[in-house]
């Protein structure tokens, strides 16, 4: 691939995320569990922080799994000490954008789509991102009897999760780098896109009606499990391997009226994933235990044990990169161009790492004045 090419390969996935402002039904393809909402609500103990409870929401799927661990592990209560943790799960990002509008919810771990959407949406007075949780776990994956190579996607069915969502824009651009030119709305052309649900996608690809898919995890590795082989981990596409799936969001109103309790889950949520780094095949099951707990059923370890080291778990919300999405998606034409300053407030994450001996993450210029 030509260096020029190469470059703007390396940001292509950036416009996925951005576009989705536009397409509000578009993030269901980011959970993984049951269909309804759950409510569990853990015992407190000590000392009572400025709010009797906090609400937490966050989808039952491996890219949130620093909430998942954080709430099995009683990491975010043991931080809240006397202030109760009620924790809401939810299986797409306009449900829990709608939770916050409507004052059900106080913070959310969400997608980056999610995040711009609610923040242009309510025009940057509703909520601010406040720190990351994870990074990667996208992939395309194939049969591997009709797809050995790269050029060999040209004329195949390719699913994505839905039309719109972060990896359906994702591949699209993808496409685009190659040369080749789809449709986004009806998905046909030098490839057939085929926006399927990632409940669905297993299926689908067990009767032969897509050849492949650009998923998040678990269900990449779900295909994986049903033949599929990795063809591209998009992790490769980006500098330093690096791109947000995960960000922490609070409502604007909850943040000012309880800094003392969004420092606390914060906290939480730093040491959370220092613990799943310094030990991953426990949390992995810590994780596990928690989507069995909340889905009634726990990822099998053909899934489970290569989807998780494709997710890189990290305090930094990775903003350069949230950036680049809203550009990319302008410049492809899927999104005016959103004022997105203001969209981050780093300060308590920052006074969080600094308390635990680490280096400060940055806004990308995009921080609340």
């Amino acid at each position: 691939m030509p260096a020029t090419s190469r470059t703007t390969a390396l940001r292509r996935g950036l416009a996925a995320a951005a576009a989705l402002p536009l397409l509000v039904a578009a993030l269901a393809s980011c959970g993984y569990g049951s269909k309804a909402t759950k409510d569990t609500t853990v015992e407190a103990k000590g000392e009572k922080l400025s709010a009797d409870e906090v609400r937490l929401g966050y989808f039952p799927n491996l890219t949130h799994a620093t909430a998942l661990v954080g709430d099995q592990e009683g990491i975010f209560q043991k931080e809240l000490g006397g202030t109760r943790l009620k924790v809401s799960t939810f299986n797409a990002g306009p449900s829990e954008i709608e939770a916050l509008n409507a004052d059900s919810l106080d913070i959310g771990f969400i997608g980056p789509s999610p995040a711009i959407n609610g923040y242009v949406k309510s025009k940057g007075s509703n909520l601010r991102i406040v720190g990351g949780a994870a990074s990667g776990g996208v992939k395309l994956v194939v049969n591997p009897d009709k797809i050995k190579s790269l050029a060999d996607v040209k004329g195949k069915r390719i699913a994505t999760p839905q039309h719109g969502n972060t990896q359906d824009v994702a591949f699209l651009n993808w496409v685009a780098e190659q040369g080749w030119t789809v449709d986004p709305q009806s998905g046909k052309g030098d490839v057939s896109v085929v926006r399927t649900d990632n409940k669905v996608a297993p299926d689908a690809y067990k009767s032969g009606s897509i050849d492949g898919a650009w998923v998040p995890e678990p269900t990449a590795s779900k295909l994986v499990s049903e033949g599929a082989k990795v063809l591209l981990d998009e992790a490769s596409l980006w500098p330093g391997k690096k791109f947000v799936i995960t960000n922490i969001i609070v409502s604007q109103k909850f943040l000012e009226a309880h800094p003392d309790v969004v420092e606390a889950v914060l906290r939480g949520s730093v040491r959370t994933n220092a613990w799943i780094n310094a030990n991953p095949d426990k949390a992995k099951a810590s994780a596990n235990a928690k989507l069995k707990a909340l889905t009634g059923k726990p990822l099998g370890d053909k899934v489970i044990g290569p989807a998780w080291p494709s997710i890189r778990f990290t305090d930094d919300p990775l903003a350069a990169t949230l950036q680049a999405q809203a550009d990319h998606a302008v410049k492809a034409g899927l999104l005016e161009k959103p004022d997105l300053k203001g969209i981050y407030d780093l300060k308590p994450l920052n006074k969080v790492l600094k308390a635990e001996g680490r280096p400060a993450v940055a806004d990308a210029g995009l921080g609340a004045e």
